[in-house]
Order: C-alpha cells, then sequence, then structure tokens
C-alpha cells in the first residue's frame, strides 16, 4: 500500500534521513522503530505530507503523493501528543471530523461507548485529563473504514484497560486488511502487534522485514534483545 524510496531530509544543517527506503502491506503491522532522534517521526510526517522532503518518493496505493493531497483520505492518524483546541468539546470535533471526512459511515458511537467517554463528550479539551485526550484521538483515527492506520505511541497514556481494547482494535483492522503502521517504545507491544519491523539508526535503515527474522538473524533471545544486538552491530560496522 505505501512505498517509501529513497527517502532523504535535511534541517538546516542536520541530515536527519539518509535514504530511507521500505514497503508496507496490506492485512500487515509495520512497526517503525529506533532511538530517540532517528527520524521515525520525520518518515511518518512525510508520508502524510506534513514534511516535504529532499529527495525521494512516497506513494501511497500507486499514487505519488506529491501530486495531490487526496491520498489523505485514505488515512486514519494517531499522533502521540494530539493538539486539541482548549475552547472546543470532543462531540464538536468528531462531528467536525464527520462532516470533513468523505466516509459515508463511521463508527463514532461504538468507538466513545468503547472507550467509556460519553460523560466527557460535551467537556472542554482544557477539562480534560491526558488518558481521555487520548481516547478521543483513538476514536477520531478508527471511526472511519480508512484502508491505513498510521498509530504514533498510541497507547501512552491510556490505562490497561483502555490499551488492551485499543490493541484489539488495531489486531481487528488488521484482520480486515487494513494497512497498519505503528511506532512504540514498548518493545513487547511491537511483539504483540507487528509483523514487520523497520529499525531507523541515525537516519537510516539498518533493518527491514518480518520481526521474527529480525530475532533469527541476531539469534536474539526477544526482540528487546535483538533490537540491542542490531545497534551494537551497526556501531561497530
Amino acid at each position: 500500500m505505501i512505498k517509501v524510496e529513497n527517502l532523504k531530509k535535511r534541517f538546516g544543517k542536520l541530515q536527519v534521513l539518509h535514504g530511507v527506503s521500505f514497503d508496507t502491506e496490506d492485512g500487515k503491522c509495520t512497526a517503525i522503530m529506533g532511538p530517540n532522534a532517528s527520524g521515525k517521526t520525520t518518515t511518518i510526517k512525510s508520508i502524510l505530507g506534513l514534511v516535504v522532503p529532499d529527495e525521494g518518493t512516497i506513494t501511497v496505493n500507486g499514487m505519488d503523493i506529491r501530486k495531490g493531497f487526496q491520498y489523505r483520505n485514505l488515512i486514519g492518524y494517531m499522533p502521540q501528543i494530539p493538539t486539541f483546541p482548549e475552547n472546543i468539546t470532543p462531540r464538536e470535533l468528531i462531528n467536525l471530523t464527520i462532516k470533513l471526512r468523505t466516509y459515508e459511515k463511521n463508527y463514532s458511537q461504538e468507538l466513545i461507548e468503547l472507550f467509556e467517554i460519553e460523560e466527557h463528550l460535551d467537556k472542554p479539551f482544557s477539562a480534560l485529563s491526558g488518558g481521555t485526550r487520548q481516547k478521543v484521538n483513538a476514536v477520531l483515527a478508527f471511526m472511519f473504514d480508512v484502508p491505513i492506520l498510521i498509530l504514533d505511541e498510541p497507547t501512552v497514556g491510556l490505562d490497561p484497560v483502555s490499551s488492551r481494547k485499543l490493541k484489539n482494535l488495531i489486531k481487528e483492522r488488521k484482520q480486515k486488511g487494513v494497512d497498519v503502521i505503528i511506532t512504540s517504545h514498548i518493545v513487547s507491544e511491537i511483539e504483540q502487534l507487528a509483523d514487520d519491523m523497520v529499525f531507523l539508526l541515525e537516519g537510516q535503515v539498518i533493518f527491514e522485514g518480518p520481526v521474527k527474522e529480525a530475532i533469527e538473524q541476531t539469534q536474539g533471545e526477544d526482540l528487546e534483545d535483538a533490537i540491542a544486538k542490531l545497534i551494537q552491530r551497526q556501531q561497530a560496522a
């Protein structure tokens, strides 16, 4: 569904991406992983059209994203730290999003009930806790039948019950053929959800492939051990 080829990006004197390339597939979850400042956020924002790469191409469902913004209607996005207008309510934002998107059906009510936020719908965002904001964030990302989901640290701030509900949603969407991209610093979460992994280090892809393959190639005990060995191997090269 998504094809990233030779992506390069510089901010001033800092080269953030050094020719990043990878593909994602329908019905699979691809984890983009790496230490802080490895280029994960820049890569995601490039796919979303929020950052313009200096070089390289990104195609979504065969469409070069430089040729139009319409592809964004295919994506449900859950940012790590959502910035909501403090003076409006979740109900107002949800209704506005429904009007802006072109999908005939939405699952807002089902998701509101799932995450138990009905009592908070008419409160301004300024009065909501971080966990409740994250639940609204999840509702906005999952309320349409989009073929692509991009989830940036989706369980941050969620209680264990809500986190489990969100993970089950991700698994359900995968089974329906949705192309899921996720970032997370919680390695056990990646092991639960991801089929494939793109591991970035200093703006370069040092591993791309199935999660199980990363463990096998490094002879790691688990994914956390495999990641540590990938980083050590790269630093020793």
